[in-house]
């Protein structure tokens, strides 16, 4: 994109790392959030000189547009999930970073740049954002984790402030009800790497004693590999059910990475990465594992 006469060239270089940041964090992708970014970047570009010279604060303007085609995204993502095939997760950010007890990713750079870690990505986060109504998410993001006032927001939802402060204090239920205590990030750790030593040794006892009573596991493989269709439920089927499943096959190599944020698990295979998993730990215990599979959404963790 070369304009070196457009005055507002600099504020779009500028705005989309912001933009990027703000798309995925409604979206749950870094692919669809870069196709937002560039599409709203199009649009900027498809109005004359005048047009844009015409707009009081391209920041502002650019987060409008960007933030409705992120509305407009989601309404037709529930179309498009009831026919993924199995369970749909946030895609994972792609983190190379190894993370060492107590200080994951410590001195490291964002996920390829583009994503500011913080509580907003992680993948207990997200998920929750998931179950929103687009509206709800779009609202709760722009207000609670950007900071944009209720009128700015209302503007981007076409409802009344009203309505979107009565939209972010539904989400703020939503986060409140399913938000865990906060474990400091050493325990997280250790928890996690507990896990895949006794995943590795195949120790069901372990395993049993490192999740909650009522743990969750769910695997994302959106039907190009095999990944279990519903969450598997309850301390002793998740224990079992990655007991059968050796962390050591032939040419996997499990290694312990950053996952939005948060100590996480990737198995590569060959240089390629075939799984990321996402862990909520709770208190001493594992509460949620979240593994995707899908290769669709594990590019980025290779390619680069």
């Amino acid at each position: 994109m070369t304009h070196p006469s457009d005055p507002g060239l600099s504020v779009i270089l500028s705005e989309r790392r912001r933009l990027t940041n703000l798309a995925y964090r409604l979206l749950g992708s870094l692919a669809d959030a870069e196709d937002v970014v560039q599409e709203t970047c199009a649009r900027w570009y498809a109005m004359s000189p005048a047009q844009r010279e015409a707009v009081d604060s391209p920041g502002a303007w650019l987060t409008t547009v960007a933030s409705r085609i992120c509305l407009d995204l989601l309404g037709s993502a529930r179309a498009r999930r009831e026919r993924y095939v199995g369970e749909w997760i946030p895609e994972p950010l792609p983190d190379r970073t190894e993370w060492t007890a107590g200080r994951p990713g410590a001195g490291t750079v964002d996920p390829a740049d583009r994503v500011t870690l913080d509580e907003s990505v992680n993948m207990a986060f997200l998920v929750v954002l998931d179950a929103m109504t687009p509206a709800e998410r779009v609202a709760f993001v722009l207000h609670d984790v950007f900071r944009y006032p209720f009128p700015e927001v209302a503007e981007i939802v076409g409802r009344t402030p009203a309505a979107c402060r009565q939209l972010a204090v539904s989400a703020r239920r939503r986060v409140r009800t399913a938000r865990p205590d906060v474990v400091p990030a050493a325990r997280r750790a250790g928890v996690v790497r507990a896990f895949k030593q006794a995943w590795e040794a195949r120790d069901i006892d372990a395993l049993i004693g490192l999740l909650a009573p009522d743990a969750t596991a769910t695997g994302d493989g959106g039907g190009l590999v095999t990944a279990a269709l519903h969450p598997v439920v309850g301390a002793e089927q998740v224990a079992r059910f990655f007991a059968e499943r050796p962390a050591a096959a032939p040419g996997v190599t499990l290694v312990e990475r950053t996952v939005n944020g948060q100590p996480g698990l990737v198995a590569q295979r060959d240089g390629v990465t075939v799984s990321v998993m996402a862990f909520e730990v709770t208190g001493d215990r594992i509460a949620h594992i979240w593994a995707v599979l899908n290769p669709a959404k594990l590019h980025p963790w290779t390619a680069g």
